[in-house]
């Protein structure tokens, strides 16, 4: 396999064309907020940023974010952690045509969670999840790979869905750890029902 094409994923419309881990895809499909999900299986949850600036959009999200060509747009990366153990590295790119009416909280979030603005914005429109490998070649895995240990050999899952509010766009790609597969849901209390 030639090395450029290490550096694009091959994003496709339903999971079955991962052959993932059949432990995982109920992570992958999930249709309601990532981060709603992984609070149910820790005790405690966070959100760890890694970064939040402006860089060049990979090159297989420019056209998914509407660019005609790799391009500058705002970048976020973080790590979700459950119980201190990072189990997602996501990656959020928005173009940077968008405003802060498009985008009002995405400039502040700091280490809060993004997925709790998205599902908790009526103007939000969320669109169709796609599914990936990620191989070691890709910048995803290598910028994983820097956040934390990734054996080399380590083909790593990942979704991805593209949300409009207004006439703004945002990317979010989340990338499964191989600890995501030890999460277990918690077990409800009777003040919490």
């Amino acid at each position: 396999m030639r090395r450029a094409s290490l550096r694009l994923a091959r994003w496709h419309a339903h999971v079955n064309a991962l052959d993932a881990p059949r432990a995982l895809r109920h992570w992958l499909t999930g249709q309601g907020s990532l981060t709603a999900k992984l609070i149910a299986h820790s005790a405690r949850f966070r959100v760890q940023r890694l970064h939040q600036h402006t860089a060049l959009c990979l090159a297989d999200e420019a056209q998914a974010v509407g660019l005609s060509q790799v391009a500058r747009v705002w970048e976020r990366e973080v790590l979700l952690r459950c119980d201190e153990v990072p189990v997602v590295f996501a990656h959020t790119v928005v173009p940077r045509t968008a405003t802060a009416w498009d985008w009002p909280l995405f400039g502040s979030l700091g280490e809060r969670s993004l997925g709790s603005t998205l599902f908790g914005d009526p103007l939000v429109r969320r669109g169709e999840l796609e599914f990936a490998r990620i191989r070691a070649g890709h910048p995803l895995w290598q910028r994983a790979r820097a956040a934390l240990a990734v054996p080399d050999d380590t083909t790593l899952f990942a979704r991805r869905c593209l949300y409009r509010r207004r006439r703004g766009s945002l990317l979010v790609t989340e990338v499964f750890l191989p600890a995501v597969l030890d999460l277990v849901p918690r077990p409800l209390y009777r003040n919490e029902k």
